[in-house]
């Protein structure tokens, strides 16, 4: 469904967009982040995105096989990806903003979007998807089977895959990970969710793997062939909870270079991966080293990088986009600033409360907490109006021919005081502070971005007219994805991504509401909505299932289990002038991690940059909007 992610910098998608082909894994999966207050929102796995994808197909372009039978098809050939652009070439780095220091890369215990594209770069999936058609195409396993009644799925392991001591990827690779993964021991999380539904995987021989569901989903296929394979013979005597950067044997194009504790961490390239001469990822993967470097606040970051130590940035703050974007490198054209649109589906993010415990276990002081919200003044004021507010959890599956039927919620504070008289908060005429058998209402705010001071202090003005006080309780990354892990926390704020396939369970099911370490973060429990996730499971036709999906919308918006906020439909990109583009720019549905993928170092245009920026030189100007269906339909 949604990628809800811990905002540890860059943002995935994404989940499609990586240094390989879009994984599967990616698709369906939820990643949270914290967001920056003044947001675009990418798509997202649990702390969630990576990867992120909101797109209406059809039933009959699923990729998710509803048939019995053998794959890939006769007709599947291996071809060049048409994205990626056939004048790219391989070498040089790029460096990156990765947000705070991560505590890990294993994306299996610590699944926010760094631990994503790293771990993603590493490790392969059985099977990977069309950048384009999001038809299923060979990743580690170089064909498969589906049995008649849709339960039964056999992965035959490509010869050639190897791990980077040379040893072959082998079928007891798969089944290991997938013990791990499902080890009650280990901190895997929302990770277990789908494999669950998997009797333990069957070693048939060293290259076939056999998994057999215990019940039909349309998402079986995806979870059987999208998870990222470990070396079992490199980490099996290792406790899995303790590895968190040392990986040293992968099968990825990428394996972990030099890490700078609290500085940077980089990836490098594998000349000599076991796939790279396919078709399909020629062009790709282009960088020799791509450096994640890491900034407590990303001000900071956007200093570093007009310094030119980081090579791109991508703005989530309007006040940067309009007001720091102009004059100097901007104007002569040293810093490319662009706006790229493309079918990158749009996510949500809000303030999300804790229901399990008070004073948000009450609907009406979680819908007055709405209406304290003044959405339209922060938009006008703090991000020049650049911004849609939320109404839905969905945004992608409402369209003028299909218009959400959710009420936009607006200030009105005397709504607001009147739903908190009706749940027994008065006020005292001494304080000014509403009580509730002799108790003020106050709660903390768990943040750890300073960013996002402003925004807040905007709302607790409104909230203390109201007579609540709100306390900021700023943390760092750890000591907040702590909190998070064991929901130890009373109101935060939490940016989710979105899937082209949407599988709501993660986030929305009660049985999540007490998993340590999940997705639904504010503890939603209501029986219609799990009905409504149930009936979803079985259904191959995606349009039926997001007619489920509007109508788990409508349930959810009338819970207000989040005080939705804002955001916006394109990635706004600055990068130095000396990269080769394609001419999309990202990838269809990826974000700006999609630049990892496709882009590649120019030692032209980084000679012409550099003589430009010591001769004080303008050069040529780039398209300042970039549409991804206009230049790849021509």
């Amino acid at each position: 469904m949604h990628h809800l992610m811990k905002f540890n910098g860059p943002r995935q998608q994404t989940i499609n967009g990586n240094t390989t082909p879009p994984s599967p894994a990616f698709l369906c999966k939820t990643r949270r982040r914290l967001a920056a207050p003044d947001l675009r929102v990418s798509w997202i796995c649990r702390f969630n995105i990576i990867l992120l994808l909101l797109l209406l197909l059809t039933a009959t372009a699923l990729p998710f096989a509803s048939h019995a039978g053998q794959y890939p098809l006769p007709g599947w050939r291996d071809r060049p990806d048409p994205i990626a652009a056939p004048e790219a070439r391989v070498g040089g780095e790029i460096s990156v903003f990765g947000g705070q220091y991560p505590k890990g890369l294993n994306y299996y215990l610590d699944n926010n979007v760094l631990s994503a594209d790293v771990f993603s770069s590493m490790f392969e999936t059985l099977l990977n998807m069309d950048p384009v058609t999001l038809e299923y195409e060979p990743g580690l396993a170089a064909r498969w089977t589906i049995s008649d009644d849709l339960k039964t799925y056999t992965f035959y392991i490509d010869p050639k895959a190897r791990w980077s001591d040379k040893t072959p990827v082998t079928a007891a690779d798969v089944r290991w990970t997938f013990d791990v993964i499902m080890d009650p021991g280990n901190m895997t999380g929302p990770h277990k969710i789908s494999m669950a539904r998997f009797d333990p995987p069957e070693v048939v021989d060293e290259r076939t793997i056999r998994f057999t569901a215990k019940e039909i989903h349309w998402k079986n296929l995806l979870a059987a062939g999208g998870f990222h394979v470990m070396c079992k013979h490199a980490y099996e005597n290792r406790d899995f909870n303790t590895i968190t950067f040392t990986f040293p044997v992968v099968s990825g194009p990428y394996a972990l270079g030099a890490i700078n504790e609290g500085v940077s961490i980089s990836l490098v390239r594998r000349a000599d991966w076991w796939n790279i001469n396919a078709k399909r990822n020629a062009n790709k993967g282009n960088f020799n080293r791509i450096i994640y470097k890491f900034f407590a606040e990303r001000p900071n970051a956007f200093e570093a990088f007009k310094k030119g130590a980081i090579d791109i940035f991508p703005v989530y703050t309007s006040r940067i986009w309009i007001d720091e974007t102009t004059g100097g490198a901007f104007t002569k054209n040293h810093i490319i600033r662009q706006k790229v649109h493309n079918s990158q589906p749009v996510g949500f993010q809000g303030f999300a409360m804790n229901m399990r415990t008070p004073p948000f276990d009450d609907i009406r002081v979680r819908k007055a907490m709405a209406l304290l919200l003044d959405r339209d003044k922060m938009n006008k004021t703090l991000m020049y109006g650049q911004y849609f507010l939320h109404r839905s959890y969905f945004e992608d599956l409402y369209s003028p021919e299909n218009p959400c039927p959710n009420p936009l919620i607006e200030l009105d504070k005397t709504m607001a005081r009147k739903l908190l008289a009706d749940a027994g908060w008065k006020v005292n005429p001494a304080t000014g502070f509403l009580e509730k058998d002799k108790r003020r209402f106050t709660f903390r705010f768990l943040s750890r971005d300073a960013s996002s001071e402003k925004f807040l202090s905007i709302y607790a003005e409104d909230l203390k007219d109201a007579g609540i006080e709100m306390i900021i309780d700023k943390k760092d990354w750890a000591a907040w994805a702590r909190d998070m892990d064991e929901y130890n926390f009373q109101m935060t704020w939490a940016a989710w991504s979105a899937s082209v396939f949407k599988d709501p369970e993660s986030m929305w099911a009660s049985a999540e509401a007490d998993r340590k370490g999940g997705n639904n973060i504010t503890g939603f429990k209501d029986p219609e909505v799990d009905k409504l996730i149930d009936a979803q499971k079985t259904l191959f036709d995606i349009n039926a299932r997001n007619d489920i999906c509007r109508k788990l919308d409508n349930i959810i918006c009338a819970a207000f289990p989040y005080v939705l906020l804002w955001n916006i439909d394109y990635t706004r990109l600055l990068y130095w002038n000396k990269f080769g583009t394609p001419p999309t720019v990202l990838s269809k549905y990826g974000n700006e991690n999609s630049v990892l993928t496709y882009w590649w170092y120019d030692p032209d245009a980084a000679a012409a940059l550099s003589d430009a920026m010591e001769l004080d030189l303008s050069l040529p100007p780039r398209p300042p909007t970039v549409n991804f269906d206009e230049i790849f339909g021509k």
